[in-house]
């Protein structure tokens, strides 16, 4: 699966879940891509804002991701760095609970579900585990999150994916467009640039 170049910019509303908005940045640099963005929201009577820079290799593999989540009660700031092989370090501190993941996913964001959909080239019907290191909002832990992807067929120049994380019984339907970024996430966002 080849995709279209990134655009400089990204934005999504959120939808169903929280209310908010998310704005991200890419840039290809001689290692990989960078994405810098902020995502902000009110969830079950909270307000947040969440800014992140993340580093991919060449492979879309996660390499460094840091993260501030800021909420009326302060401030939670987290580095989570990767060997690109699934090793992971979180705040300088080993973290083998997250052996195996090669994508960092956010829970405040639906630009983290373009890195399983780039790093596994998926042809139509063919499926497969993307386990991420998986960033919650306000909290301190990084935690595993088991995902699978399977790949349907394209509707309208859109490319379409099951998306499974059985932790919280979740099951839906993702469109991406043709840089590989998602366009609709449903209950969760839609992109509107």
């Amino acid at each position: 699966m080849v995709f279209d170049e990134l655009p400089l910019a990204a934005c999504w509303l959120h939808q169903g879940l929280r209310s908010g908005f998310e704005v991200s940045y890419f840039a290809t640099e001689p290692n990989g891509i960078r994405i810098e963005g902020t995502t902000t929201g009110f969830q079950d009577g909270t307000a947040w804002i969440v800014s992140y820079d993340i580093e991919l290799d060449q492979l879309w593999r996660t390499r460094r991701a840091r993260v501030t989540t800021k909420t009326a009660v302060g401030s939670i700031e987290q580095q989570a760095e990767s060997d690109g092989e699934g090793h992971w370090m979180i705040d300088g501190d080993n973290a083998a609970h997250l052996d195996g993941c090669l994508d960092v996913d956010l829970e405040a964001s639906a630009v983290t579900n373009a890195l399983p959909v780039h790093r596994l080239s998926l042809a139509p019907g063919e499926h497969a585990a993307a386990p991420a290191a998986y960033i919650r909002l306000a909290k301190r832990k990084i935690e595993r999150l088991d995902q699978l992807y399977t790949r349907l067929d394209d509707q309208e120049g859109r490319s379409n994916f099951d998306y499974q994380a059985p932790t919280f019984e979740f099951r839906s339907r993702l469109a991406y467009d043709k840089a590989g970024l998602v366009l609709d996430y449903p209950g969760i966002g839609i992109r509107i640039d």
